[in-house]
């Protein structure tokens, strides 16, 4: 039984006390990227494995060792999304975004399943806000993208986080670049692990990528490929930075920044936050002019990031951000007896279809209880309402912060006088404000 009542390992609840923080982000998110253009897509929670072993690479550790694959009762291959990417790409492939006007800008809030050893901002299940573009090869596009995550990142909150850049060059400079790692890390595989040992055959780049603390000292001594780059790619970087720079947008050129796939091209980003130990890296981005192709699709180029959700969240906790509140109930009707109650179900439904927030008694509660309840609500206004409230038309609206209170009328003018008595209250909050900002100066 204990089954049925414990979440799996690697998951959470996220409980409606703990809601509003994650609905403020991703409102925020989203909004920020439809300003940018980023239309919202909504992909499949499952995908054909093979869509994900050419994506994600089928020599990765995500690919070999976290995936959540199984076959399906059609004896297909299926597997939970690692990722927001190849979902994106393959929708727009299968639905002919591309030849519609370019460049195709697309953005996503979704959850994602990794198995891998949980732990602070790393769960099996995780959440992802990430943006994709498809049509342009210029830096322009690099620069766009990156101007939306830091703007993402700025208007949810998050403070000193930097931005590292790198260029991995293209499939023309790239096989002069991955020689002389070859040669580098050949002389000294005695020296690698296991399996970075393997890695020297198939896809050097990752070594530089590797954990081990002997394969990163080794790492730090290697080539860096911005000394490899092709005259192209060289121009495309500056042409990045010039932009950035016009933007104000500051960074810092990190060699060691790679992707170990063959479809990445030329740029590479993170934006690295300080504030939450070892896992610093809050957005990871990139170019990868081969990946439409590589899934079937016309050449292509493209470029997109990713945010994890739940680590943006641990950063704006360790910066001592106060977390976001919960809509709060604008009215409370307390109703005594089954007369008052009907009554306040319709005045009720009247608030909530003009867009307020109402509540009133379910559970049969005393108006002492009732009253609690509503404090607990944290509401704005009550109202109780009795026989003597019915008779006359008319009740007492009560400021459930300074305790004042107003008549009102039950019937014609009831929505009118709330909506009067809503402003005033907003207009005193904000006269207040006022009062202690020019105070605090």
């Amino acid at each position: 039984m204990a089954l049925l009542t414990k979440a799996p390992r690697g998951t959470q609840d996220i409980l409606p006390a703990k809601i509003a923080p994650w609905q403020a982000m991703e409102r925020e998110l989203i909004a920020t990227a439809q300003r940018f253009g980023f239309q919202e897509i909504r992909t499949p929670t499952f995908e054909h494995t093979e869509l994900f072993n050419r994506s994600v690479g089928d020599t990765t550790d995500v690919v070999q060792k976290e995936m959540y694959t199984f076959q399906d009762k059609g004896d297909r291959s299926i597997t939970l999304r690692p990722e927001g990417t190849a979902g994106a790409a393959r929708a727009v492939i299968e639905h002919g975004l591309l030849a519609e006007a370019l460049p195709v800008k697309v953005s996503y809030l979704l959850s994602c399943f990794r198995y891998e050893k949980p732990q602070a901002g790393r769960l099996r299940e995780f959440h992802q806000f990430g943006a994709e573009m498809y049509g342009s090869a210029s830096p322009a596009a690099d620069a766009d993208l990156i101007a939306l995550a830091s703007q993402a990142l700025e208007n949810i909150g998050i403070r000193e986080v930097s931005l590292e850049i790198n260029s991995i060059g293209c499939p023309h400079c790239r096989p002069v670049y991955l020689q002389a790692l070859r040669e580098y890390f050949g002389a000294r595989q005695d020296q690698l692990c296991p399996t970075c040992r393997e890695r020297l055959g198939k896809n050097p780049l990752r070594i530089l990528d590797c954990k081990n603390p002997d394969c990163a000292a080794i790492a730090a001594g290697a080539p860096l490929v911005l000394d490899h780059l092709c005259g192209d790619c060289r121009e495309h970087f500056d042409g990045l930075k010039a932009r950035l720079d016009a933007m104000g947008i500051p960074y810092t050129v990190n060699p060691r920044i790679v992707r170990g796939l063959d479809y990445y091209t030329r740029t590479v980003f993170e934006f690295v936050s300080s504030g939450i130990g070892a896992q610093g890296t809050v957005c990871g981005g990139g170019r990868y002019d081969g990946l439409i192709q590589e899934l079937g699709g016309p050449q292509t180029p493209a470029l997109g990031f990713a945010m994890g959700l739940e680590r943006l969240l641990l950063v704006l906790e360790a910066q001592g951000n106060p977390p976001a509140q919960g809509e709060r109930c604008d009215l409370y009707v307390a109703p005594m007896g089954e007369n008052a109650s009907v009554r306040a179900f319709q005045l009720v439904n009247l608030l909530r279809a003009e867009g307020y927030y109402g509540e009133t008694d379910l559970m049969g509660r005393s108006l002492r209880a009732q009253m609690k309840y509503a404090d607990k609500l944290g509401c704005r206004f009550s109202l109780v309402l009795g026989d003597n409230e019915l008779e006359t038309g008319e009740a007492r609206l009560k400021d459930m912060e300074t305790g004042e209170s107003l008549p009102i009328p039950l019937g014609e003018g009831f929505l009118e006088e709330f909506d009067r008595r809503m402003a005033a209250r907003a207009y005193a909050q904000l006269e207040q404000s006022i009062q202690e900002e020019l105070a605090g100066e």
